[in-house]
């Protein structure tokens, strides 16, 4: 067993086939509005003021809706009109299914069950770190955040795996890491596949075509992400009186067998895995 969206559990048990789920995407797609998007189709926000939202998000640990409540652009009540509209109007991946004919409400009712059932060992409500692990609220505080950022900065649909103590760094096709100093020591670390480097790209660039663009720009962008999130760590950490420094982001070149750790040093890895499959590694190098 291992982490799953429900829809490639359905394609891996052969209930659809991945063309249904393709159409069903695409369906999902569709209706399925952004905060920010369903606020813009409603009249109350300009993309303008949107775009100004989420420049704030890469310094400020804040929900969408809460920085546009915060800076006076939407009312509590409008924002509740929005998020309301959004649930009424949210179709998910089952009914999806249904409505393009791929599943009927009684097969969708005995795969969920089925479904809950398989992915129940991984589902937690907060990170998980080892026992007795020095500094452990300030980096369950650094996974935490790069959870939401990985959410509200990158657009990614995903689901955290549990966290797996390694001896080593995979050989991915990117790896960024941050030296942390002060208060707390260690290095963090994001891997990711090519894929998933140009996710962050169109992310980062805002538009859907990276392709053109030269490696290291593409690079750059991840080495960004992690600038942001570590940034929001070191600033949280000091609103909690915790005294963080960060260095500038750099890029590592683990060899095709993966960079093994120095016996001084313990590692933790965090696997994010994104909803077509994809999968991020977030790493922890901490001082034992």
């Amino acid at each position: 067993m291992a982490v799953k969206f429900f829809g490639q559990y359905l394609v891996e048990k052969g209930v659809v086939s991945r063309e249904a789920i393709v159409e069903a995407i695409a369906l999902q797609d569709k209706q399925n509005l952004k905060l920010g998007e369903m606020a813009i189709a409603m009249g109350l926000v300009t993309p303008a003021d949107i775009e100004r939202a989420h420049q704030n998000q890469l310094s400020r640990d804040m929900k969408l809706g809460d920085l546009l409540v915060g800076t006076g652009i939407l009312s509590e009540g409008q924002l509740a009109e929005v998020v309301a509209r959004q649930k009424a109007t949210h179709l998910y991946i089952g009914e999806a299914l249904v409505q393009v004919g791929a599943l009927d409400n009684e097969q969708l009712a005995r795969q969920l069950e089925a479904f809950k059932i398989d992915q129940a060992p991984y589902l937690g409500e907060s990170v998980q770190l080892p026992p007795g692990l020095a500094n452990s609220a300030l980096w369950e505080m650094a996974v935490d955040l790069t959870y939401k950022l990985v959410t509200r900065v990158l657009g990614l649909r995903f689901r955290p795996g549990t966290c797996q103590v390694v001896t080593q760094l995979s050989a991915a096709h990117q790896v960024a890491a941050l030296d942390f100093a002060g208060d707390a020591k260690g290095r963090y670390l994001v891997a990711v596949s090519a894929p998933v480097q140009k996710k962050v790209a169109q992310a980062l660039l805002h538009t859907a075509v990276v392709d053109h663009e030269p490696l290291e720009v593409l690079e750059d962008c991840l080495l960004e992400f992690i600038n942001v999130v570590c940034g929001n760590v070191a600033a949280k950490a000091s609103q909690q009186g915790s005294a963080l420094s960060i260095n500038p982001p750099v890029n590592i070149h683990p060899p095709a067998t993966g960079l093994p750790l120095a016996a001084q040093e313990q590692g933790l890895c965090f696997p994010i895995h994104l909803e077509d499959g994809d999968l991020m590694e977030l790493y922890l190098v901490l001082p034992k």
